[in-house]
């Protein structure tokens, strides 16, 4: 039976699924940025931002931007009631003190120690992008990652160790990916859930890291 991959839209409504009321949470740029579109509006989550924002709402509607309001990735934003704003140094303060709950980034690489590199491909022409991702990485309680199972080029994104430059060590709890929800434990990588059609089988195949089924 072929499989279907999930789209980017799929990805961040299922990582949304899993934000628990009450929850202090930080979206990176990007794919994370959308998570805040597909929250549940009867759970109170207070959304922050490292350029110093507390209390997110979803993308505005068209027409309706405020040039005042802006993420991290410079996208238009909500203040939902009761939200605030304040100088990006206690913004910082607050990711590196341990004070959010859960921090979703994008990634190149997650190893199977819960490894991440999201900043720098090594390459000489790339853009290094550091931003608050190893702050964030560090500081929040939880780091949900991001990001398609496999490169471009099919190459696994899912590794025994990071080939790229680290933005932390260790740090990744779960990875949500196109094909599958996995689980970062002591004992290596636990699948949790799979894409309708794939086997066991055909994930580890694009899986540089051996993985495991409750």
């Amino acid at each position: 039976m072929a499989y279907q991959r999930l789209t980017r839209e799929q990805i961040v409504k299922r990582v949304a699924q899993d934000i628990p009321e009450g929850s202090y949470v930080n979206l990176g740029i990007g794919l994370p940025t959308k998570i805040a579109n597909h929250l549940d509006a009867n759970k109170e989550i207070f959304l922050q931002s490292e350029n110093g924002i507390l209390g997110m709402g979803p993308a505005p509607e068209q027409g309706s931007e405020d040039s005042d309001l802006i993420n991290a990735g410079k996208e238009f934003i909500t203040l939902l009631d009761g939200g605030s704003y304040f100088h990006h140094g206690d913004s910082f303060t607050m990711m590196r003190g341990g004070h959010l709950d859960i921090c979703v980034l994008g990634a190149f690489q997650v190893a199977e120690n819960g490894d991440l590199a999201n900043w720098h491909t090594g390459s000489p022409e790339a853009i290094p992008a550091v931003g608050g991702a190893m702050d964030l990485a560090i500081g929040a309680k939880n780091v949900f990652v991001t990001m398609e199972h496999v490169t471009k080029n099919g190459e696994p994104k899912i590794v025994k160790s990071c080939s790229y430059p680290l933005t932390g060590m260790g740090c990744v709890s779960r990875i949500y990916t196109d094909l599958a929800v996995i689980d970062v434990t002591p004992n290596g990588l636990l699948v949790k859930e799979m894409v309708d059609g794939i086997t066991f089988e055909e994930l580890q195949s694009l899986t540089d890291a051996p993985l495991s089924k409750e």
